[in-house]
């Protein structure tokens, strides 16, 4: 039996294990190494700037609830989504990389935040910087790998996938996550880049923070401390926003400003279902973090994968118990092995537990319910010279920034799905 317990479902549980490394990739790599070489081809040199700032955990409702100035300056600049739909499941890492490259976990292959490979010989860990930075895990091709491929520079101040080589090919710059590096210092490595030389000139460029998510899980909605996350987030932005009004090209660049879900509370910790009192856990692995448990089997067998899911079912109120082939269609499970084989899923603001003994570890705000609940939705704000001032539109997905991206950085099409936000664009005069 091994049991993996993930209660921050991001950011923090990845960042509380790592050592701070700043990497700078050589802005003149070996003739012939893919991507930009660090420097922006002849042909961009005058391409469109885009910055895609990602505040983690941000719910789509925090804008009406909470102060955010700079947010609004946005809006009022551009357009603004009722609110932005996760992807299956509503954790940081499958969801930031479905921005990213505008496809779903199953076909993206970041199906959690920890899973196994194929073949289960390996694992995934949001908290492994083997795996992280191991580039043979990641599908699709992400934003950044995109504008490299085309010519262009790139630069992440974190974002998920930004520190591995996907197809051989890692941003410009980029840095290890450090959670210690505070956001006004993120924002200033960002307005540097933006004042280095045109060949060497980031077009692509992601950005970070994780203080609203992590106030949310450690104090819980409508709490001071969230306020306070919320400002401060909103501060750093807004002097981003400052020096790109001070700049020659400011009239090039593009601001999206997402989150990868919301965050709800664990109403009901007395009623949590505890896997233990059910059935026998000898010869599984079990990913449990409160809003989802993930049973995987060491030697599948349907046949005990129909008893477990039974018994589950059986002695549970407050949520469901599902095989691959039984998930709700929204949700996109395949028969891919890095899927579990059986999804525990309980009903918002309840709770699934591997044992009892776990329930101190429950936090006041969390994430990973199903997608379908309004409180896992996030935000989506963006402006810039294509787009339109005042546009308010209804809900989008995940997948459907990654068109739109590609349509400002004036990329080749997305040939994956609709361009949805397709009517955002403002028309060629």
């Amino acid at each position: 039996m091994r049991i993996l317990s993930i209660f921050a479902n991001g950011s923090r549980v990845f960042a509380t294990s790592i050592v701070a490394l700043f990497v700078v990739l050589s802005a003149c790599p070996a003739s012939g190494a893919p991507g930009s070489g660090g420097r922006n081809a002849a042909d961009r040199l005058d391409s469109p700037y885009l910055i895609l700032i990602s505040i983690d955990g941000f719910r789509w409702d925090y804008p009406s609830l909470y102060a955010a100035p700079a947010l609004d300056r946005v809006a009022a600049d551009g357009v603004r989504a009722e609110a932005m739909r996760p992807v299956y499941p509503s954790l940081t890492f499958p969801n930031h990389y479905s921005i990213a490259t505008g496809l779903y976990p199953a076909e993206h292959g970041i199906v959690h935040n920890d899973f196994p490979n194929a073949e289960r010989d390996a694992w995934y860990h949001l908290w492994d910087r083997s795996s992280v930075e191991n580039g043979s895990w990641y599908g699709g091709v992400p934003i950044w790998v995109a504008a490299e491929k085309a010519g262009m520079v790139s630069a992440a101040y974190y974002f998920v996938g930004t520190e591995a080589a996907i197809g051989g090919v890692s941003p410009t710059y980029w840095h290890s996550f450090d959670k210690s590096v505070p956001g006004d210092a993120r924002v200033e490595q960002v307005i540097d880049w933006l004042q280095l030389p045109d060949e060497r000139r980031p077009h692509m460029i992601t950005l970070y923070f994780e203080d609203v998510d992590n106030a949310g899980h450690d104090f819980g909605q409508g709490s001071a401390e969230l306020a306070a996350a919320v400002g401060l987030v909103d501060t750093n932005i807004g002097r981003l926003l400052d020096a790109i009004d001070d700049l020659e090209f400011r009239d090039k660049v593009h601001v999206l400003v997402v989150s990868d879900h919301g965050q709800a509370g664990h109403a009901y910790p007395e009623k949590a279902l505890i896997l233990s009192d059910h059935i026998d856990l000898d010869g599984l692995e079990v990913i449990d973090g409160g809003t989802y448990a993930s049973i995987y089997q060491e030697t599948p067998d349907r046949a005990r994968a129909v008893e477990i899911r039974d018994a589950i079912n059986a002695n549970w109120l407050h949520g469901q118990a599902y095989l691959r082939d039984e998930t709700p269609a929204h949700w996109r499970v395949t028969d891919d092995a890095r899927f579990p084989d059986i999804f525990v899923a309980p009903d918002l603001h309840h709770t699934v537990l591997s044992n009892g003994d776990k329930r101190h570890e429950l936090h006041p705000g969390d994430h990973g319910w199903g997608p379908e609940n309004r409180e896992m939705h996030g935000i989506f704000f963006a402006s810039g010279p294509r787009l339109e001032a005042g546009q308010q539109i209804g809900e989008i997905s995940a997948v459907d920034v990654y068109p739109l991206m590609l349509e400002l950085l004036q990329l080749a099409a997305h040939d994956g799905g609709d361009f949805v936000l397709r009517g955002v664009i403002a028309a060629d005069e």
